[in-house]
């Protein structure tokens, strides 16, 4: 996922400041997701469970990403590929609700982990984790096609 930023950084990076902006949230939300789950480079010192403070600063982190992303930067790529025509604008309509399938699923795991009073729902973590990757690497996938339709057509 770390990879498929850089390239997403290198191609658009500098284009706008709100796509700047939004792959920035990107880098920070994917690296305390890798802190948080462990893995490389990002490792934790000790080998165990993270804090629950740390998991939920995570789900802040989350929840912030996703609804920037639904609430700022989805309605103006879409109103700017509208500008260039029909055709555009239903390409970048199309994409939207791919993106939110995986709404539905950071949502849950901020649920999870921010209104449970037992740390023990730490105990699912990984497997949690790993769910929510495969839900945000298919989003930022389509969240990369929505900017290389604006990019390509529109730039």
């Amino acid at each position: 996922m770390l990879t498929q930023l850089e390239k997403a950084e290198q191609r658009w990076g500098g284009a706008n400041k709100l796509i700047d902006q939004w792959l920035t949230h990107r880098r920070k939300l994917l690296i305390q997701y890798f802190t948080l789950a462990g893995l490389a480079p990002y490792t934790r010192a000790e080998k165990s469970l993270p804090s629950i403070n740390d998991v939920q600063e995570f789900c802040a982190q989350l929840v912030d990403y996703v609804s920037e992303g639904h609430f700022e930067v989805y309605d103006r790529v879409v109103s700017e590929c509208a500008t260039h025509g029909p055709e555009s604008k239903a390409i970048a309509q199309s994409l939207l609700p791919k993106i939110s399938d995986s709404t539905d699923t950071a949502l849950d795991f901020n649920d999870k982990y921010t209104e449970s009073e037992d740390d023990k729902v730490l105990y699912q973590l990984d497997k949690d984790l790993a769910q929510l990757a495969q839900a945000m690497e298919s989003r930022f996938e389509y969240e990369d096609e929505l900017l290389e339709i604006l990019h390509s057509r529109h730039s």
